[in-house]
C-alpha cells in the first residue's frame, strides 16, 4: 500500500514538473524584465489609479492656501508681485496668529516698491518661512533672521513627468554634517512643535526622520515600483489627499478685503503661492480625482499636500506610503508565480482554469488596493499579475496537452488489455486446451481441424466485436463463448451472465461437475468506472475458465459475488485437485492491477481441498483510483 502511495506521489510530481519548468522560466523572465525597468511606467500608472480610486477624504482645515491668481495680478497690474504687497499680505495674516506661514514665492532680489518693508517683515516674523532652490540651479533665499526659517522647494519628478515624491532633506554642501530642510519639513516641524512633538532621527531606520513614534518611510532606489531611481537625500512618497477640495483656499483679494472666516487662519499653517498658469509653477499629478478640466496642480498645493500628509500621520494616524524591502517584494512575486503554476496544474476544464485565474487575479489586485488604501503599503502589482496570468493560463495548455497525451495512452493501453482479455478468455483458452490435448496425444485429426476452425472463427468474431464496439461506443463485453453482455446492467446481473455463459463452454473439467452454487447479490458500484466493471467481468470469466481447464475431478463449484458490510467480494471456489497458475501469467498480472485500481486485494490459494480465487475491495476506496 505504501509503495502504491509513493508511486502516485511520484506520478503527480512528474506531471507537476511538466509545467513547473516553463512556469519558473516565465517567473524568471518577468523578474528580469522588472529589473530592467520596463514595467516601471505601468506600475506607476497602477499606483496613481489606486490612489485616485480611494474613498474621498475631508478637507484638512489645519492648512490654508493663499493663492495669488490671475485676477489678483490683473488687479495689481504688476508681475512679479511687488514686495510691498507681500509685506502687507504677511502683516494681515499675522493678525490672526497662525502657527506658521510659508512663502512659496522666490525672492532672491528686490521687487520694488516696498523691498525695505518686506525685509522688515522677514526680520520680525519668527513663524515665517521663505524658500530657496538648491537643485540643479541654485536660487538664494531672501534675507531673514535665521537659516532655520529657510526651506528649499525643489521637486523630484519621475521619468513620465509626474510628481509622486517629496524631497524633505539634502546634505548641505557647505557643512558636511548639516542638512538642508525643505519648506514642507520646516512647516510641519513648526506646527507639530506646538503639540510638543519634535523632529528626531529614526529608530528602525536611522537614516530617516521621525516625529514622536512616526517615522517617515524613506524612499530607496528600488522601493515599490521604482527601479534604480535617484533616491538621493531624504525622499518620501506623496500621499495626496483624495478630495475635490483638499484645503481652504483664499485669493490675495480675499485677504485684502477680509472676505474670509478668521478660523481658517488662526492657529493654522498658511502657505502663500502662485495659482496662475502664467507663473509656470504647475506639476503633473494623476493620483488625485479631478473633474477632468485640471491639467495639474500648483506648487503651493503640492506643498500643502506634503505638509498635510506628515501632520496627519503624526496627529491622526493617517498612513504614510511605504514599501517592502526588495527581498520581500520578490518573494511576493515568486509566491504568486507558484500560485499560477498550481492553478494551471489543477485538473479542471480550460474555461474553469481561466475563471480560477481570473478570480485569483481580482483577489490579488483587490488585496494590493486594500493594502495601499488602508495601510499605505505599495506592493508590486503589474509583475505579480503578469506572472500569475502567464503561469495560470499559459501552463493550462501545457498541462491540458499532457493530460490529453496520457489519456490517449491510457485509452490505448485499455484497448490493448481489453483485446488481450477477450482473446485470452476466448480463442486462447481453446488453443491452450488444444495444445494440452495434442501433448497428451488425446486428439484425432478431425477434432484438431474442428478446433482450429473454431479458433479461426472466434478470432474473427473478436475482431468484429471490437470493431462494432468502437464504432457504436456501446458499453458491452464479448465473452469467450462468443456472447455479448451489456455492461450498463447492474453489476451482480452482469456477473451472473458471465457465470452462466462461461459454464456452458466446452471445457473438460466441467463434465465432472455435480453441484453448482451461484450466489450473486447487489454490489455498490457507484464509484466504479465502466472499464473497472469490464475488468471485473473478465476476472470472473478467467477464474471460471481456469476451473474448466485445470480443476481435475471437480464436483462442486461455488461462485460468490456479494457485498459484506463495507467489503465487496468476487470469489470462485472449487474442490478439484489443486492446480498451479503462474504468478507471472498475463491474467494474474491483470487481476493484481485491477486490485490496485480498486484499492483492494487479489489472492489465489490452492490446497488439498481445492482452489480459491478471490478479489476483494472497499467500494468507497475505488473513488480515488
Amino acid at each position: 500500500m505504501k509503495r502504491d502511495i509513493w508511486q502516485k506521489i511520484r506520478a503527480k510530481y512528474a506531471r507537476w514538473q511538466i509545467g513547473a519548468l516553463p512556469g519558473f522560466t516565465f517567473l524568471g523572465l518577468i523578474i528580469l524584465v522588472r529589473l530592467t525597468g520596463f514595467l516601471q511606467y505601468h506600475e506607476w500608472l497602477v499606483f496613481d489609479s489606486f490612489l485616485r480610486w480611494r474613498p474621498m477624504e475631508q478637507v484638512d482645515d489645519r492648512i490654508t492656501i493663499i493663492g495669488i491668481n490671475e485676477a489678483d495680478i490683473q488687479s495689481l497690474k504688476a508681475y512679479p508681485i511687488p514686495d510691498r504687497e507681500l509685506a502687507l499680505l504677511i502683516n494681515t495674516l499675522q493678525e490672526y496668529q497662525p502657527r506658521a506661514i510659508g512663502l512659496d514665492i522666490v525672492r532672491d532680489h528686490p521687487v520694488e516698491p516696498g523691498h525695505q518693508e518686506l525685509t522688515t517683515v522677514f526680520e520680525k516674523s519668527k513663524n515665517l518661512f521663505v524658500v530657496e532652490k538648491i537643485l540643479p540651479e541654485k536660487i538664494a533665499p531672501p534675507p531673514i533672521s535665521t537659516t532655520a526659517q529657510i526651506g528649499f522647494i525643489d521637486a523630484m519628478t519621475d521619468d513620465d513627468a509626474r510628481l509622486r515624491r517629496s524631497l524633505l532633506g539634502m546634505p548641505n554642501p557647505q557643512k558636511s554634517q548639516d542638512y538642508k530642510h525643505s519648506l514642507t519639513l520646516r512647516l510641519a516641524t513648526a506646527y507639530l512643535a506646538f503639540e510638543g512633538i519634535g523632529l528626531e532621527n529614526g529608530i528602525r531606520d536611522v537614516k530617516t526622520m521621525r516625529f514622536g513614534s512616526v517615522e517617515l518611510p524613506q524612499l530607496y532606489p528600488y522601493s515599490g515600483g521604482y527601479v534604480g531611481t535617484d533616491a538621493g537625500g531624504l525622499q518620501i512618497l506623496l500621499n495626496y489627499r483624495n478630495s475635490q477640495n483638499q484645503f481652504h483656499t483664499l485669493s490675495l483679494s480675499d485677504v485684502k478685503s477680509r472676505n474670509f472666516d478668521p478660523a481658517w487662519l488662526r492657529d493654522r499653517i498658511i502657505i502663500i503661492g502662485m495659482t496662475t498658469p502664467s507663473a509656470k509653477d504647475v506639476f503633473n499629478v494623476t493620483a488625485i480625482s479631478t473633474d477632468g478640466s485640471a491639467l495639474g496642480i500648483y506648487g503651493v498645493e503640492v506643498q500643502a499636500h506634503a505638509v498635510s500628509q506628515i501632520i496627519s500621520a503624526v496627529l491622526d494616524g493617517r498612513s504614510l506610503i511605504w514599501a517592502w524591502a526588495d527581498g520581500w517584494e520578490y518573494l511576493w512575486i515568486i509566491s504568486w508565480g507558484i500560485v499560477g503554476i498550481v492553478l494551471g496544474w489543477l485538473p479542471l476544464a480550460p474555461h474553469k482554469n481561466f475563471i480560477s485565474v481570473g478570480i485569483a487575479s481580482i483577489c490579488l489586485v483587490g488585496a494590493s488596493y486594500a493594502l495601499l488604501t488602508w495601510w499605505g503599503l505599495w506592493i508590486p502589482v503589474v509583475p505579480t499579475v503578469l506572472v500569475l496570468v502567464l503561469n495560470g493560463i499559459g501552463l493550462t495548455a501545457f498541462y491540458q496537452y499532457d493530460r490529453a497525451m496520457r489519456s490517449r495512452l491510457n485509452e490505448r493501453q485499455l484497448t490493448i488489455n481489453h483485446t488481450y482479455s477477450t482473446i485470452h478468455n476466448g480463442p486462447l483458452q481453446t488453443l491452450k486446451l488444444l495444445i494440452k490435448q495434442a501433448r497428451d496425444r488425446d486428439i484425432h485429426q478431425n477434432e484438431l481441424i474442428s478446433k482450429l476452425t473454431q479458433i479461426d472463427s472466434e478470432l474473427r468474431e473478436v475482431y468484429e466485436s471490437l470493431e462494432r464496439e468502437v464504432q457504436t461506443q456501446q458499453h458491452s463485453l464479448r465473452l469467450g463463448s462468443g456472447q455479448e453482455i451489456n455492461l450498463s446492467a447492474p453489476l451482480h446481473e452482469t456477473l451472473y451472465q458471465v457465470y452462466s455463459q462461461t459454464l456452458e463452454r466446452d471445457f473438460p473439467c466441467y463434465k465432472t461437475l455435480q453441484l453448482k452454487i451461484p450466489n450473486f447479490e447487489p454490489i455498490d458500484e457507484r464509484h466504479l468506472s465502466i472499464e473497472q466493471k469490464r475488468s471485473l467481468c473478465q476476472f470472473l470469466e478467467e477464474a471460471l475458465c481456469n476451473v474448466g481447464k485445470h480443476a481435475k475431478g471437480v464436483t462442486c463449484l461455488r461462485t460468490d459475488c456479494l457485498q459484506k458490510e463495507d467489503q465487496c467480494i468476487v470469489r470462485v471456489k472449487d474442490n478439484g485437485s489443486s492446480f498451479s497458475v503462474s504468478s507471472e501469467g498475463r491474467g494474474t498480472k491483470q487481476a493484481m492491477q485491477l486490485a490496485r485500481q480498486l484499492r483492494g486485494k487479489f489472492q489465489r490459494q490452492s490446497s488439498s481441498e481445492g482452489t480459491i480465487c478471490e478479489l476483494t475491495w472497499h467500494p468507497k476506496k475505488s473513488w480515488f483510483s
